[in-house]
């Protein structure tokens, strides 16, 4: 569950990132003096920091913002943005050599009642080297502040983050906007809502239109209400895949159904696709195989199924169901998940009669510390 959130990034002069730990997990409502005094002491021995992640809500203190403001490297801040008991948000106007942070649920004194319009007009001047810019859950801001942004960087951007913005977001004079000025000319990366009074067919007529000259490569789209099943989705899918299909990477559909003929089509014309995160029925699953198996360099497969559509009893894949669609993929995949449930996937050598080599697919627990994509992506 993420609130409002902000994310900016101007990369002038940013050093190659190398240095990143990531906290996502911490334990708190532990009283234990020696281990506050071990992880501030590690983070100040940390003199080459360059991006640090801590998520873990009630875990992140004023000691441990003070310690990473000392650290004259750092240049990348992602952190949980509840305040209340936990630290002063005064502090987080120190951070004067960060190019990137990252607010996670942030309380009041530290962001989401104060991103509006005006702010965002109000910043654009001071980061004209501005390539990202994400965006969550801030109600107040309309396409007249994202333009504002966008307008006054001089780098391009790369990557766009609109997600549970205000309901005034008109996407048709966002769209003439930068179709006029070229504005998104660079982007390769964006993330997009939709909310059920949003009149569909003629938003996703002006997404395709404010995509049609980006060099896309990975595509996000999402719900934010109850998931999306309409008809009139199948046309916007074909022409993304037939404008964007030579780049596209990823593409990631969350609470919305997907056909399996625009599952097909993807796979068949997004010729360098690595990751598909799609929405189909129970049903659909035994004729998933065919469409997956024309995406010769797919490595990781995430498939959701509508749960409002299953009140009483919630489908599970097996492992067995799961197997039987990983045998059919390209051999580049390295991880399968359905739901709640993801695998890595391994491959054993089996000798034939013949004494030829055979690599068989076999499903092996989810082991690396990285949370999987799908659990990242959808944020309401």
């Amino acid at each position: 569950m993420y609130g409002g959130s902000v994310c900016l990034c101007d990369t002038n002069n940013q050093p190659p990132l190398t240095s990143r730990p990531e906290i996502r997990e911490f334990p708190k409502g532990i009283s234990d003096d020696n281990l506050d005094t071990n992880v501030l002491q590690g983070l100040r021995n940390c003199i080459n920091l360059l991006a640090c992640t801590w998520t873990r809500d009630g875990s992140l203190n004023s000691d441990v913002l003070k310690a990473l403001q000392a650290l004259d490297t750092l240049r990348e801040l992602e952190i949980n943005g509840r305040s209340e008991d936990n630290f002063n948000p005064k502090l987080l106007t120190g951070f004067t050599r960060v190019s990137r942070i990252g607010l996670i649920m942030p309380s009041a004194p530290v962001a989401s009642p104060i991103v509006t319009d005006a702010l965002l007009e109000s910043l654009a001047p001071h980061v004209v080297n501005l390539q990202h810019l994400y965006l969550t859950g801030c109600p107040k801001v309309t396409h007249k502040g994202v333009w504002s942004l966008l307008m006054g960087s001089k780098a391009g951007i790369l990557g766009l983050g609109l997600e549970a913005l205000s309901s005034h977001f008109d996407m048709s004079e966002f769209r003439q906007r930068c179709q006029t000025a070229r504005t998104l000319s660079q982007l390769t990366s964006i993330t997009l809502t939709v909310h059920p009074q949003l009149p569909l067919e003629e938003w996703m007529h002006d997404v395709s239109v404010l995509l049609s000259h980006a060099p896309l490569q990975n595509f996000h789209i999402y719900s934010t209400g109850a998931f999306y099943e309409s008809p009139s989705t199948e046309e916007f899918w074909a022409g993304l895949v037939a404008t964007h299909g030579k780049r596209l990477v990823r593409f990631s559909v969350h609470r919305m159904l997907i056909s399996l003929r625009a599952i097909e089509e993807i796979c068949r014309r997004c010729s360098v696709l690595q990751q598909l995160f799609i929405v189909i029925e129970h049903d659909s699953l035994p004729n998933l195989s065919a469409c997956l198996a024309q995406a010769s360099l797919l490595r990781s497969i995430h498939i959701n199924y509508p749960m409002e559509a299953h009140t009483e009893v919630v489908p599970v894949i097996s492992a067995t169901e799961a197997l039987s669609i990983i045998q059919q993929c390209s051999s580049t995949l390295t991880q399968f998940g359905c739901n709640a449930r993801v695998w890595q996937v391994a491959r054993v050598i089996d000798i034939d009669a013949e004494g030829r080599l055979h690599a068989r697919p076999v499903l092996a627990p989810y082991e690396t510390p990285d949370i999987p994509e799908p659990f990242l992506v959808v944020r309401t």
